[in-house]
């Protein structure tokens, strides 16, 4: 089996052809010669998923899987959300967005919060989702230097290491991701 799985973040594709077994073969947006931004306009994570999933699989006719995260903080009433990629604008820098959180979250004692990704993946046009959720909390300052995106100041309930402070391997272990692409390969192993 062959999938494309729609994304050009080379972190994401590292962790989930990890995570991923044989027989199935994942494809990236350049194996299909997708060079276009694909929109992500819709309000929700799921929706974003969605959407890429099906942007995919209507223009490049291959079974597809996309995935969309956010991170959303108890005390920002759960930003930045759907917008955790470019929070602190379309630069899409995740230095800034850090930056950005902190600052907001300066002086704030709750400090709760969490990752959720959702996974569509879209069949010969009819779609699935998948979800993953990892319960935790915001630090004061970064620590660590694995991992991207926020994994520097959030801590996962239960641990005492930032994602970023985590080898690539326990992280994938224990994650949103991990556990929404463990769903996913459950129901592709039922189809091989």
């Amino acid at each position: 089996m062959k999938f494309v799985f729609a994304t050009r973040n080379k972190h994401k594709v590292a962790e989930i052809q990890l995570l991923i077994p044989n027989p199935i073969r994942v494809l990236s947006l350049h194996d299909v010669h997708c060079m276009e931004d694909i929109p992500e306009t819709t309000p929700t994570i799921e929706g974003n998923a969605s959407q890429k999933a099906f942007y995919v699989y209507e223009k490049y006719h291959h079974n597809c899987f996309a995935d969309d995260t956010g991170l959303e903080i108890e005390a920002l009433s759960g930003n930045p959300g759907v917008r955790s990629a470019r929070y602190a604008g379309e630069d899409m820098n995740e230095e800034n967005n850090i930056r950005k959180v902190l600052n907001e979250m300066d002086g704030i004692a709750h400090r709760k919060a969490r990752f959720k990704t959702v996974i569509s993946l879209v069949i010969d046009g009819s779609e699935m989702q998948f979800d993953g959720l990892m319960h935790g909390s915001i630090l004061h300052e970064k620590r660590g230097s694995n991992g991207f995106g926020y994994d520097p100041i959030f801590i996962p309930d239960g641990y005492s290491r930032t994602f970023a402070e985590m080898e690539l391997s326990e992280k994938n272990k224990i994650s949103h991701r991990a556990m929404a692409v463990n769903k996913l390969v459950e129901y592709l192993q039922k189809l091989a």
